[in-house]
């Protein structure tokens, strides 16, 4: 999970487990430390090859766009088939077009109050239990 916003990584986290997903989750506050995590230190992709499962990504991060999170992500022989979740407050369509043209599985524009939010994590939670995300071995 790659969130700057600690309250939304929690309550992510938190509806995700509601959901019954018990797979492990790695909180990452910036770009850099999740492609280095994703990719590697030498950012080949293969240190970290078949690692991940899936991607919850934030666009708006202190470092970096997380489009240009996901343009590295959707580029790599190693991650590109990685499911990734976008879930941001942007919901300009210009932008949302963009993140599915470059590979982007999902988008959600995350609401603005947290009643709203809430509801739309626990969607996301229940989407992820309906799906049967496998566990890594």
């Amino acid at each position: 999970m790659i969130e700057d916003d600690e309250g939304h990584a929690r309550l992510i986290e938190k509806n995700i487990r509601r959901a019954g997903v018990s797979n492990e989750i790695i909180p990452f506050t910036n770009g850099t430390d999740a492609l280095r995590y994703l990719l590697g230190a030498d950012g080949s992709g293969i240190e970290s090859a078949g690692r991940q499962i899936l991607v919850l990504l934030d666009l708006n991060l202190p470092d970096m766009t997380g489009i240009d999170i996901l343009e590295k992500i959707k580029s790599n022989q190693h991650t590109r088939r990685s499911p990734v979740v976008v879930l941001t407050t942007t919901d300009d369509s210009r932008e949302i077009q963009r993140c599915y043209d470059l590979g982007a599985n999902v988008y959600i524009t995350k609401p603005v109050n947290y009643e709203g939010f809430a509801n739309a994590i626990r969607q996301l939670g229940l989407f992820f239990a309906v799906m049967q995300v496998p566990e890594t071995e």
